[in-house]
């Protein structure tokens, strides 16, 4: 009986087992790469055009890019779920391809979230009960 069960397992085959071929490796990254490009950029063009027609409302603006950065958050998680199951499936091309754009989509969160911070500075520190300004030629300067 444990022959037969171990006779059943090696029939069974996992997608780790061998490699992909490379004819449908390939064609399976440039599927890929187009996919996520044009989601991510189609995506990313309608956030920015609803930044646009905020017409100068901060409010509307801040939030479109907020949407944006929480858009590439979840997108860099999925590109990064993708490039583990091309991992897994011992796809080589389709793996090195998801990870340069899991690298490409962290750059741009990352200088997303920057020019926000940029954009929005702390507010100065509100000066204390005895504090004086010092002026030139005002005699109260330390």
């Amino acid at each position: 009986m444990t022959h037969e069960l171990r006779a059943r397992l090696s029939r069974r085959r996992w997608p780790w087992s061998n490699t992909t071929s490379r004819g449908s490796d390939i064609a399976t990254a440039a599927m890929l790469l187009i996919v996520e490009v044009l989601v991510f950029g189609w995506t990313m063009f309608g956030y920015g055009m609803d930044g646009w027609a905020a017409q100068g409302n901060r409010e509307e603006i801040d939030e479109a890019d907020l949407a944006s950065i929480a858009f590439m958050q979840h997108f860099l998680i999925a590109v990064a779920v993708l490039f583990v199951l091309a991992a897994l499936s011992r796809s080589p091309w389709t793996a090195v391809l998801q990870l340069l754009t899991v690298g490409a989509v962290a750059m741009t969160l990352v200088l997303g979230q920057h020019e926000y911070e940029l954009s929005h500075p702390d507010p100065a520190p509100t000066p204390s009960a005895g504090y004086s300004p010092c002026y030139s030629g005002s005699g109260r300067c330390n």
